[in-house]
This record gives structure tokens, C-alpha cells and sequence, in this order.
């Protein structure tokens, strides 16, 4: 019997992203919008690594302290 190992997500969809982030899709969109938040683009298709989620709360908690 083998064990499943969980898969991270390598990207997210930008709603997955505002899930992550418990903020709306349209939030999302203005973050990206202001370049406060990096994604990639493949194709039409939005996408936002979970490094540059990290990255973006790791500046909003050294902004605030």
C-alpha cells in the first residue's frame, strides 16, 4: 500500500491567490495591478507563485512594524 504524498500548488489561479490571501478576487486584481504583488503570465492566464505570496506578507509585516 503506498501513501499519497500531498502536492503543493507550484501556481495559483488568481482566485486560489485571493482564497490564499482571504482578500476578494477584485483586491487581488489591484494588488497586481500596483505591482504590490508579482505574477507571471502563461498565454491569456494570470498565474501567482506561492513565493511571491510569501514575499508579499512578509513586506506587509515589516511595513506595519
Amino acid at each position: 500500500m503506498t501513501t499519497a504524498t500531498p502536492v503543493r500548488a507550484v501556481l495559483y489561479t488568481p482566485e486560489e491567490a485571493a482564497e490564499v490571501l482571504r482578500i476578494s478576487r477584485s483586491k487581488l486584481y489591484q494588488l497586481l495591478a500596483v505591482r504590490e504583488l508579482t505574477s507571471i503570465k502563461i498565454g491569456r492566464c494570470r498565474r501567482v507563485r506561492p513565493l511571491d505570496i510569501e514575499t508579499y506578507i512578509e513586506r506587509q509585516a515589516t511595513a506595519t512594524n
